[in-house]
């Protein structure tokens, strides 16, 4: 069964005519929302063998109904490379701020954001001192390490959500102890992009992509470890993520 995202609802055109009877059409509870969210979610975490337990509901709910008041992590663009009128990367200079973060060591990568990912939306979701949604940024960004062999992705990610500029002055704590908040120094990092899901496999192959791409400018570039960022929550089908390489 082919499943519905959230970009789909967001398409859908409220004043569109739907061949149905008006006496038989019912508006749907907000707890059948809540429940078709959640199994969606279900369904898509366990393509990341990751099981959605049921209190994520409410910042499920919470989330996609905020979704369109998403604030950019700032950064200053530095230098670009096209290659016949595509971007094939971009470097950037992201400033020190405020960033909650959560570090997972499951045994595969996409457990470990996945899990993290979770914990970071009840923060965002009222599970904080304010007791209320704090506004979502995006990208959310993954640390990864690798291994002494260049490839293989140590099993501690690192995954972060850089708190809303409303925020970043006096941030709020969290209730669960497993996220902190902390200061981040700034950055300068080389991005490129790529699309679909993020995978260890997948991660890594965009990564080695990108290296490759950047040739000799590579060896500027940090060998020990590298970010992604992730632009759209995890059950949009073809989601827009980022390898961020960072200079030494």
């Amino acid at each position: 069964m082919a499943l519905i995202s959230l970009d789909d609802l967001e398409g859908l055109d409220e004043d569109e005519d739907v061949d149905v009877d008006a006496e038989e059409a019912q508006p749907m509870e907000e707890e059948e929302v809540e429940d078709g969210l959640l199994a969606h979610w279900r369904a898509v975490g366990r393509t990341h063998q990751v099981s959605v337990p049921a209190e994520m509901r409410g910042p499920i709910h919470e989330m996609a109904h905020n979704n369109q008041q998403r604030e950019p992590v700032p950064f200053v663009p530095l230098s670009r490379q096209e290659k016949m009128g595509e971007l094939m990367w971009e470097e950037r200079s992201y400033p020190a701020g405020k960033w909650a973060c959560v570090s997972y060591a499951e045994e595969f990568y996409e457990q470990s954001i996945s899990k993290s990912f979770m914990k970071l939306m009840r923060f965002i979701c009222k599970e904080n001192s304010l007791g209320h949604h704090l506004g979502m940024t995006v990208p959310v960004v993954s640390t990864v390490t690798v291994s002494s062999d260049g490839r293989t992705l140590d099993k501690s990610v690192l995954t972060a959500f850089y708190l809303p500029a409303a925020h970043q002055e006096a941030p709020p704590q969290p209730s669960d102890p497993d996220v902190v908040v902390v200061h981040r120094d700034a950055f300068t990092a080389v991005a490129g992009a790529f699309f679909g899901t993020t995978t260890e496999e997948t991660v890594t192959r965009h990564a080695d992509l990108l290296r490759e791409m950047l040739g000799p400018a590579a060896q500027s570039l940090r060998p020990d470890l590298y970010m992604v960022a992730v632009y759209e929550n995890p059950g949009v089908p073809r989601r827009r993520n980022e390898i961020w390489f960072l200079r030494r």
